[in-house]
């Protein structure tokens, strides 16, 4: 039998849990609450920027034009002068939350799927639970949290909300893990 036919109801109830404990972290639980900062004068900033009709996109200030404008010295001034900005524009015509809750739907579910079809491939021999929840537990880790790091690293996100968000990824990586390990099939 095909792994994601005899795994579909541990990858059902392991998605569901996830979505239902992820809405409880970010609604009840206080610790993403200060992920972001607020603009000393938000109207301002916010006028600033409609005047230039951005579309939505990433941008970066002080970007350089090519390898060699990093290293001129007016492109170092910039730099010295700051701030340094890295700015996601998105279109301002909905608050609503109906399409990324689809979307973080799809994608727990996609990643149940492929943690359960991860186990499946490595424990068909000694299908034992702690197994199974260590395999799957470890990949939806990878799923959940393994990229935040990029941002930091990178992108100056702070280290604090990289850190929350990979403990949010181990509780849905644990959670993930136990209900694999409960409904594998025997």
């Amino acid at each position: 039998m095909h792994p994601f036919l005899a795994l579909w109801l541990p990858t059902i109830v392991s998605a569901v849990a996830i979505f239902v404990l992820s809405s409880i972290i970010h609604m009840v639980v206080p610790w993403h609450k200060n992920d972001y900062a607020r603009f000393p004068d938000e109207a301002a900033v916010l006028d600033s920027l409609r005047m230039h009709n951005l579309p939505p996109g990433e941008y970066m200030a002080p970007r350089p034009s090519s390898r060699g404008d990093m290293s001129s010295p007016e492109f170092r001034e910039k730099v010295k002068r700051g701030p340094l900005v890295i700015l996601n524009i998105a279109s301002g015509d909905s608050v609503s939350m109906g399409k990324p809750l689809v979307l973080w739907l799809i994608y727990v579910l996609i990643i149940s799927a492929l943690s359960g079809h991860v186990a499946w491939a490595t424990n068909m021999v000694n299908p034992d639970g702690r197994y199974v929840f260590h395999t799957v537990a470890i990949t939806a880790l990878l799923g959940y949290a393994g990229a935040l790091w990029q941002q930091t690293i990178w992108f100056r996100k702070p280290w604090l909300t990289s850190l929350k968000g990979t403990f949010d990824g181990l509780i849905y990586a644990v959670v993930t893990g136990l209900i694999f390990a409960y409904w594998w099939p025997k």
